[in-house]
């Protein structure tokens, strides 16, 4: 996966996405399961879509962000209990799932989601790699970036509509990380500057 830019931050991604595939084809699972963890602003998302389009496998992973499940700003655990319950462990039982996706605007549950146990996951999001979730994942990853980096993505990103609530989430990612200890359960750390 040559890199096409002198760009750091696009090499750091090729680089990552490179060797996530390496683990995926590592696996030897048809449907195997992706957890990729950091802090806000990271750089998860973009690593995710690169692993999708890049996916090794005979059909198209199931790309879902923790973004689409956080119910709200205080939400970060829940969020990610919810894609434990509806997502991973359905699918490391071979069974069909559905998880519906958090309305921001309306502060609600909006549509259904259907999760196929045929197929692979990708999982993405803050909070996502816990002891839990790690049991049910072949590949783990930790992105690391530094805080103004990410800050700055953060809210390029997302805008006005994160800005208020950075010290907010980031004390939920200072609990997470320090009770689940995330980077430790990693398979994978990825840096990206």
């Amino acid at each position: 996966m040559p890199s096409r830019s002198n760009d750091p931050l696009a090499q750091a991604l090729q680089r990552g996405t490179a060797q996530v595939i390496d683990a995926i084809v590592a696996v030897a699972a048809s449907n195997p399961v992706v957890v990729i963890d950091g802090r806000a602003g990271a750089g998860k998302t973009t690593l995710s879509r690169m692993i999708a389009a890049n996916w090794p496998l005979a059909g198209r992973p199931q790309l879902i962000a923790l973004d689409s499940l956080y119910p709200g700003w205080d939400g970060l655990d829940a969020g990610a209990e919810r894609a434990l319950h509806d997502i991973l462990r359905p699918h490391a039982r071979g069974l069909l799932s559905t998880w519906r996706r958090w309305d921001w605007e309306l502060e609600t549950d909006a549509e259904a989601h259907a999760v196929t146990p045929a197929l692979g996951v990708i999982l993405e999001g803050c909070g996502a790699l816990t002891p839990a979730s790690a049991r049910l994942a072949d590949v783990r990853v930790w992105v690391e970036s530094p805080v103004a980096s990410r800050k700055k993505r953060a809210l390029e990103r997302d805008g006005d509509g994160f800005r208020p609530h950075w010290d907010r989430w980031a004390q939920q990612e200072d609990r997470h990380i320090s009770r689940d200890a995330p980077q430790d359960l990693a398979t994978l750390r990825i840096t990206l500057p």
